[in-house]
């Protein structure tokens, strides 16, 4: 990773960045509330769930208004999510960490707009155990254009990373069904790894679904210890760790893929 931050004149653009960053967190805030209930992410303008109330700009200032109002909504003081803050704040860090990894280019506005739709889609997930085709299947012809920006990419290596994603997860839910007559994995994991394919190519999903699956299995387990539950058919997720394996393996993907290939002597 470029250490731009020991250039001092470089400070006050990752700033820029950052802020920027956390605006557009604000604005996956709404697309999280309003995508799932199918309504328009454009307006209204933004509202106060409970009491209907619009916000005004002042208070909606990403992270600063959530600590100025004190968690409480201005008109009817109902608590406000701490997740509203946090989704801001992470939205902002990776564009933070995308502009010290990349530079200000065309890259990391690509890798941006795709963590975007990866934050908005986890977090449907987890509210909804559903992931928006209005995203991931979108998703696929745009980040398809992943060879205009990253420059080990080709238009093959997007198409099979398609093909590769969209089928590897198709084989692996019909096994399960023709297995245990009844579905394990749904449609919006597979199109959501279709996605992550067309902006990856087939190293990306492998190393995608590798790292999801472990993410997945440690954090299930801890569930289970945690709760106490003894259900192997606790359902959790799995969107999110697709999403975090996708993330990891754009800021650490071929570091780790050839850390792993000389521990065995590839």
């Amino acid at each position: 990773m470029t250490d731009y931050f020991s250039y001092p004149n470089l400070i006050i653009p990752g700033l820029i960045v950052f802020i920027f960053g956390t605006c557009i967190g604000s604005f996956l805030n709404v697309c999280i509330y309003r995508i799932p209930a199918n309504k328009s992410i454009v307006t209204p303008g933004s509202f106060c769930p409970n009491c209907k109330n619009s916000i005004p700009f002042y208070c909606n200032i990403p992270i600063f208004s959530y600590f100025f109002l004190m968690g409480r909504c201005k008109f009817c003081l109902n608590p406000i999510s701490i997740r509203y803050p946090f989704i801001e704040t992470l939205t902002g860090i990776f564009s933070l960490l995308l502009f010290l990894k990349f530079g200000l280019t065309p890259a990391t506005a690509y890798w941006f707009v795709f963590i975007s739709a990866l934050i908005t889609i986890s977090f449907i997930d987890i509210d909804y155990q559903i992931i928006p085709d209005s995203i991931s299947l979108s998703g696929i012809p745009i980040f398809a254009s992943s060879f205009y920006f990253i420059p080990e990419m080709t238009i093959k290596a997007a198409l099979l990373g398609i093909l590769a994603g969209g089928g590897i997860l198709y084989a692996v839910a019909l096994f399960y069904y023709l297995l245990k007559k009844q579905e394990g994995m749904g449609g919006g994991d597979i199109k959501l790894l279709a996605m992550i394919g067309a902006a990856t190519g087939i190293k990306g999903v492998v190393f995608t679904i590798f790292t999801g699956s472990l993410f997945g299995t440690i954090t299930g387990i801890f569930i289970m210890l945690y709760t106490r539950i003894a259900d192997t058919k606790l359902k959790i997720p799995f969107g999110p760790f697709l999403s975090l394996g996708a993330i990891v393996y754009i800021f650490f993907g071929n570091q780790l893929i050839n850390w792993y290939l000389m521990s065995f002597g590839f």
